[in-house]
């Protein structure tokens, strides 16, 4: 928003090539309802800028919103109401909510994705976006990585992205998962405050059917 003819440039750009395929728009960075509606209104303008040029492009382009600031996550349904989609950027949420700099040593050891109050921000984004019918996505190490495959499945997770490596290990933890099962356990993992405790009911999360009942 700071360099609106960049911006500009970039909306038609990427409207353009939506003739030519499926294409989306994701919008970093989010915290004001004011800044969606200004990214909205820049949308509209690089639309009937190509509308007056004659260019076509795909009328009903989806927006969404990252969600990856603790204020974002913590005030949903601003996004909820003006957005198409929202992607949980895991990394930023878990560097902005624990204060941590994951590139400072000093503190870098400090950096847990899996922080009672991180997991409490992505379930409470998950279940909003669930009641409001808003699709939510994860992007970030959370969504790529096998061994949490299950726990993301249970809090109400349906659209990963990760690095295509890492899609065939993810598929085969989907395939077999139960997630009428997984449900109820991760919802008493949530309630946990000790994280040596959510990664011990992680690791019984991930045991073959047959061994995690015991």
């Amino acid at each position: 928003l700071s360099e609106p003819q960049m911006f500009q440039a970039q909306l038609r750009a990427i409207l353009r090539a939506s003739k030519f395929g499926k294409v989306k728009i994701l919008i970093p960075m989010l915290a004001h309802a004011s800044e969606i509606d200004a990214t909205l209104a820049a949308i509209e303008q690089a639309k009937s800028s190509l509308r007056g040029e004659k260019v076509t492009f795909d009328e009903k382009i989806q927006v969404g919103g990252m969600i990856e600031i603790p204020a974002a996550a913590l005030a949903l349904n601003m996004f909820l109401k003006r957005l198409d989609f929202l992607s949980i950027g895991t990394n930023d949420l878990t560097q902005y909510t624990l204060a941590i700099d994951r590139g400072d040593e000093e503190v870098a050891g400090l950096y847990d994705s899996l922080h009672p109050a991180v997991l409490m921000l992505v379930a409470h984004v998950l279940a909003g976006g669930e009641k409001a019918g808003v699709p939510v996505s994860i992007c970030g190490e959370l969504a790529g990585n096998p061994k949490l495959t299950r726990l993301l499945l249970g809090m109400g997770l349906r659209h990963f992205s990760m690095h295509p490596s890492q899609i065939l290990e993810v598929k085969q933890q989907v395939l077999t998962s139960d997630v009428g099962q997984l449900a109820p356990m991760v919802r008493k993992l949530l309630r946990l405050d000790d994280a040596a405790q959510i990664r011990e009911q992680i690791r019984r999360l991930n045991l073959p059917a047959d061994h995690s009942a015991h």
